[in-house]
């Protein structure tokens, strides 16, 4: 039996009220609101804390990683690498990127699918992530938003078969991004609604279910994409779903399109309240479409359970503040000399403390260290340590300063000492926190980040943030 074995969200804590758009624009607003990554995120860091939460609750440690977005940090440099080393995934586990298009994640998972059925490999997570962009005063802009969503796929411990599958492409020209161009663009809405999106859907969804001969009626649950919920709806009704108890609502009201990860998020939102032997219809669009057809098991039960966790709060931002962290208003950096680019040579000889968040523990006497050290800080025992990692290890706030000459883009940044829960100190940034929040004592978990861009290179460590 191939299938779902994991599933993982994240979204980012930080929303902008679509009012809060339209009043900038005086234009319309859509209602609802939008997920926003901070300025130290992207498509990337999302990925990998959809990922550890993927990890997190499976039951296997996976064999391989797809990572599927149309906004990846690098245009020539594997993604999926970076996640994969992120996440403490061994050297031999497979990497792929799917990109370029909104169906990368449903193309990943019929990818991954493939690998699974065939022996190759044995649970591969499927991480889909976009942080888009729409030109100011578009519908796009207050449409969009940001987020990542990890499905792990695997041959046991399977929470929902995948009973049938059906793919065709399409050539038809609807939204893109052109090479060195932020914006998101599209043609006329009506024709693309149309032409492109209700045709193409309708011809996904009847192609599966004549397939594998099944009727509309039998599904509990029907997750289909829409560019909006008035087409969502008019494509349902012409298939015959009954919208009230079949169609599994958008997510565009309280997080946003959220790019490759949409179709992903809402099938995530579906088997949270699946029950044993519901059938479930997935379809996709973008360049064609992807429809699968699954089967929940008696498992989803238990893994529900293991899912039900608090929500994080939730931070609302200004415009302006938006407009800052995107980098659409040009702002004074401080007075100081232009940071050094990261050593690439460092960074790879670094790379197990940097981007796992390794340090070492004394195997005489315990003692954690970060960075690593040859020499015991406690014992001055040499050479006598064990890798000990330390970005899963939850800590506590023993000091902090608060940097008001600071590069960062949002002012004062917060710099923190973090004592680990099971020995360890580390000194990093914090974020997701103002400065009245702060406190000594303060309980804080570790979060991958983007720290900027020098020398053309991205460079990525881990920040606290407060733990939920």
């Amino acid at each position: 039996m191939i299938g779902i074995t994991s599933m993982g969200i994240y979204v980012p804590a930080y929303r902008l009220n679509r009012e809060e758009i339209s009043r900038a624009w005086r234009t319309k607003s859509l209602g609802g609101e939008r997920t926003v990554a901070r300025f130290d995120e992207d498509s990337l860091t999302m990925a990998v804390a959809a990922t550890l939460d993927c990890i997190k609750y499976g039951p296997h440690r996976p064999d391989g990683l797809f990572f599927a977005s149309t906004t990846s940090p690098y245009k020539e440099k594997q993604a999926a690498a970076i996640i994969a080393a992120s996440v403490d995934l061994s050297e031999d586990t497979r990497t792929a990127d799917f990109t370029d298009s909104l169906r990368s994640g449903t193309i990943a998972l019929s990818s991954a699918m493939d690998a699974v059925k065939s022996g190759s490999a044995n649970n591969i997570v499927v991480v889909a992530s976009d942080c888009r962009m729409g030109t100011g005063k578009s519908q796009f802009e207050q449409q969009f938003g940001d987020g990542a969503v990890a499905i792990s796929l695997g041959n046991s411990e399977v929470i929902a078969s995948i009973e049938g599958s059906y793919s065709l492409f399409s050539e038809f020209l609807d939204t893109w991004r052109l090479e060195g161009n932020a914006f998101v663009q599209s043609w006329e809405e009506r024709f693309v609604v149309t032409e492109g999106y209700l045709n193409t859907m309708e011809r996904i969804i009847s192609g599966v279910m004549e397939k594998y001969r099944v009727a509309p009626s039998e599904f509990a649950k029907v997750v289909f994409y829409g560019p909006d919920n008035r087409s969502h709806a008019n494509l349902a009704r012409r298939l015959g779903f009954n919208l009230g108890t079949q169609v599994q609502d958008l997510i565009f009201q309280s997080i946003g399109n959220t790019g490759t990860a949409t179709l992903p998020m809402m099938l995530v939102a579906a088997l949270k309240e699946a029950k044993p032997n519901d059938k479930i219809l997935v379809a996709n669009y973008a360049d064609g479409g992807d429809a699968f057809i699954l089967k929940v098991t008696e498992k989803i039960g238990k893994f529900q359970e293991k899912m039900k966790e608090g929500d994080r709060k939730q931070i609302y931002i200004s415009y302006e503040r938006y407009l800052s962290w995107r980098d659409l208003v040009p702002s004074e950096d401080p007075r100081r000399p232009d940071s050094k680019p990261p050593s690439v040579t460092c960074m790879w000889r670094e790379r197990k403390s940097v981007l796992a968040f390794y340090g070492n523990r004394c195997k005489q006497c315990g003692t954690v260290q970060y960075p690593p050290q040859r020499i015991c800080a406690h014992c001055q025992g040499k050479d006598n340590f064990e890798a000990y990692r330390l970005s899963d290890k939850k800590g506590r706030i023993f000091t902090y300063a608060a940097d008001y000459l600071t590069s960062s883009k949002d002012s004062p940044a917060l710099i923190g000492v973090v004592d680990f829960e099971g020995g360890g100190r580390a000194m990093c940034e914090i974020t997701e926190c103002e400065p009245s929040e702060i406190k000594l004592g303060m309980s804080v978990e570790m979060c991958f980040r983007k720290l900027g861009q020098r020398g053309g290179v991205q460079n990525y460590f881990w920040k606290a943030r407060p733990a939920t």
